[in-house]
């Protein structure tokens, strides 16, 4: 193949394609080959080599060609390659000759060849008429500022192609970019460069899109021309400098964090760790602060008696947890008794009651029993300063005494700072234990037996008096209760304000609006689907919570309870849905939509006026892609989170992992979810500019019925009308939900007087 003008020649290599190539291997492939040996030697530049040998890993890297097809032919193609690196070194050589005055000899054009086929690039021997310079393989000249090859194209859709397009439109390869932009200690691989170019890959690493913004400097692209392309990461960058920090906090922190967080000051990386962890990890209000303070104080009695999934709550996990005391015998089989009484169907033969618990309710209460009882099992000398109080001791016949109420309320109000609605709520409880006829304590006298003297509390003496009169020992701890009810609600303070978190929405003229801004920003910052599938699903997953919130106003249990009836499937009965006291997303062909029903049964006021027996029934509208995203995530999305998990058949499901095979939500798990939305959608971040509501704070579900009732006040000054968007009366909307302010109740009349002045 060689001749006396040059080496190799652009027809010599179609020859060698059609003839040795085309047989062996398919057209694309030689076609591939073809355009990328032509390109080397139009640049004269070396083909990959690993020592003397060809590196076809390395080609077929660059080229997105299977490598194991290239090693099979491997004796077709070195011979070729061999002949394109005689030709780089014969015409480097020359350029090197003409520069010097001198002519090349044919003796040291051959010895340059015969260097370039064994292809050994830090050979140090001499060229004769080369002045100084190795031959072999050489860097191709870096310049700073390439000029295009072409002023006008068709914009890519997708980031590889972009960058493909522009590497080539300035005449570089992606290896030539990678000498360019990337320096010795980013510790950048060059294979990423080529995955980036080949779209198997995207930049997620703060150091990658460092890399992107000198290439966008380069080929004076506009900035962020390459991060638009690439889409909105799946999972927030791993590379940020954070000294000190746990990997479970960098991993929260991380997401909240400008791209260039590594290259700003001390005195900025400490500000901006401030601003996300009191701002958007844990919320800058008192009520937030005093929680996470006392979060790290453990104090409880465990009961396991309680059946059913456990509630969220700040005990410890697990009993070995300081603090955590397990509840003896006798103390459990006491709250398994009262749990009897309270949620059986029918009560026990000689007892009365009043009232039923559900199973919410239920496992709300032992949990604030094992808080009662924990106060007192906690030692004195401890952060919690209880009353040091032998386990063994407890029990619920204690709560007759007027005088360890009063030593628990002192307790509350000395590690609080203040009375709250949770003392009137517990002396409630003691009150209902021992009302006559119905009170649990007051038909159940020989619990009396289980009393013994602890010191400073029950001495011998009253354990003697209330066991020789236990009604009348019930009496008076009715009174008393009912007496510090009144008196602790005088003076109680409210520690959370449930409209602080959402302060900015309630304010705004359209609350509902102001709270649709955060799934218009959900939608912003959806991940390519076809890169990120699983960043995808959560994503649809946080638009359609906060959606359907939206929509219906559910409480978290009907809304994280509702279950699915996929298109083609029978829906479930309205009676068995009764039996399960849950509701279901279904397809209404009769209304051709999509069609959320919940029994009556199903609420938590399932008596009240709003439902008068009659299921709960809307239509959701389709409107703003609703409808798109909601099949979208039925069809694929919702399976993809589930996995090889079992699906729970509900319509929201959380990603199930290795470590979390359960893909059915819990309560705990549901309201973390839609905060997490809120954390990373909705509070805006002014260091990295995403978020839709500026002074937001992190909040869960709940929050939306407040959302709609204050919006259906702010429109209509009707208590009635809010009480429909969120299943309630009007008297429960004024007094827990409307923010309804007195400058909002004079716009509204200010609306119908003005009318007058407009018409005249």
């Amino acid at each position: 193949m060689k001749t006396k003008a040059s080496t190799l020649t652009p027809r010599m290599l179609s020859e060698f394609c059609a003839r040795r190539l085309a047989p062996v291997l398919s057209e694309e492939v030689v076609r591939t080959l073809h355009r990328y040996m032509a390109e080397l030697l139009s640049r004269e530049e070396y083909p990959p080599y690993r020592g003397a040998t060809l590196d076809l890993g390395a080609v077929a890297e660059t080229l997105g060609l299977d490598r194991s097809l290239l090693q099979a032919q491997k004796a077709h193609l070195t011979p070729v390659f061999d002949a394109i690196a005689r030709a780089a070194a014969e015409g480097r050589l020359r350029a090197g000759l003409e520069a010097g005055g001198r002519r090349a000899t044919s003796v040291a054009i051959a010895k340059a060849g015969d260097v370039a086929a064994k292809a050994v690039p830090t050979c140090n021997a001499k060229v004769p008429g080369h002045t100084g310079k190795r031959p072999g393989r050489e860097a191709r000249l870096i310049v700073e500022f390439p000029e295009p090859l072409f002023s006008t194209w068709d914009e890519p859709d997708s980031f590889g192609a972009a960058l493909r397009l522009h590497a080539s439109g300035h005449g570089e390869t992606t290896y030539h970019l990678y000498d360019a932009v990337v320096r010795p200690e980013d510790g950048v691989n060059r294979s990423t460069l080529i995955s980036w170019g080949r779209g198997t890959k995207l930049p997620r690493a703060t150091l990658s899109l460092e890399i992107l913004g000198r290439i966008e400097r380069r080929y004076r692209l506009p900035e962020g021309y390459f991060v638009e392309k690439a889409g909105t990461r799946d999972r927030a960058p791993g590379d940020f400098n954070l000294e000190g920090v746990t990997p479970a906090e960098r991993r929260r922190l991380a997401w909240h964090l400008p791209d260039d967080f590594n290259h700003r000051s001390r005195h900025e990386k400490s500000e901006i760790l401030d601003w996300v962890r009191n701002v958007i990890i844990s919320g800058s209000t008192d009520y937030r602060r005093y929680q996470a303070a006392m979060m790290r104080q453990r104090y409880a009695v465990r009961f396991t008696c309680a059946s059913g999934p456990r509630r969220p709550s700040s005990i410890a996990q697990t009993p070995e947890d300081s603090g955590i005391t397990i509840a003896p015998k006798r103390l459990n089989d006491e709250m398994a008794a009262i749990l009897r009484f309270k949620t059986a169907t029918f009560a026990d033969f000689g007892l009365q009651r009043n009232g039923v618990w559900g199973t919410e309710t239920a496992a709300q209460k032992v949990e604030h029993f094992g808080l009662w009882f924990g106060a007192f099992a906690a030692p004195p000398e401890s952060e919690v300063q209880g009353c040091g109080v032998d386990p063994k001791l407890l029990t619920f016949a204690m709560m007759v005494f007027p005088q360890v109420w009063d030593w628990y309320l002192t307790w509350r109000e000395r590690r609080r700072g203040f009375y709250t609605k949770w003392e009137v709520d517990l002396l409630s409880i003691a009150a209902a234990f021992c009302r006559e006829e119905t009170g649990w304590l007051r038909q159940t006298p020989r619990i009396a037996d289980n009393l013994r003297e602890i010191d400073g509390l029950i001495s011998g003496q009253d354990i003697a008096a209330v066991r020789a009169d236990w009604a009348g020992a019930c009496e008076r701890m009715y009174k008393h209760a009912r007496r510090r009810i009144k008196e602790i609600d005088r003076v109680a303070r409210i520690h959370r304000d449930p409209f602080e978190p959402i302060l900015p929405v309630l304010e705004a003229s359209s609350p509902v609006g102001e709270y649709r801004k955060i799934t218009e920003e959900i939608l912003n910052q959806m991940p390519d689907e076809r890169h990120h599938p699983r960043a995808a699903a959560e994503v649809v997953r946080s638009f359609l919570l906060l959606r359907i919130g939206l929509h219906t106003g559910l409480r978290q249990k009907n809304l994280r309870e509702l279950l699915l009836c996929k298109p083609g499937n029978l829906p479930t009965a309205e009676r068995k849905l009764e039996d399960m006291k849950r509701g279901e997303l279904r397809w209404s062909s009769r209304d051709h939509g999509w069609e959320i029903l919940i029994p009556s049964v199903a609420f938590k006021n399932a008596n009240s006026s709003f439902f008068g027996s009659k299921p709960f029934r809307l239509i959701l509208p389709d409107l703003s892609r609703l409808y798109e995203l909601l099949e979208a995530w039925i069809d694929r999305h919702r399976s993809r989170l589930i996995g090889a998990a079992a699906d729970p058949g509900t319509l929201f499901v959380k990603t199930a992992k290795m470590t979390s095979t359960n893909a059915a939500y819990c309560q705990n798990t549901f309201y973390e979810a839609w905060r997490t939305a809120i954390q990373r959608y909705g509070i805006y971040n002014p260091w990295t500019e995403r978020g839709a509501i500026k002074g937001l704070l992190p909040h869960g579900p709940h929050n939306v019925r407040d959302v709609l009732a204050t919006h259906i006040l702010k429109q209509t000054g009707s208590y009635e009308q809010a009480s429909y968007a969120i299943q309630d009366t009007a008297e429960m909307v004024a007094q827990h939900y409307g923010r309804f302010l007195p400058q909002d109740k004079a716009e509204i009349a200010a609306r119908i007087l003005n009318q007058v002045w407009q018409a005249a």
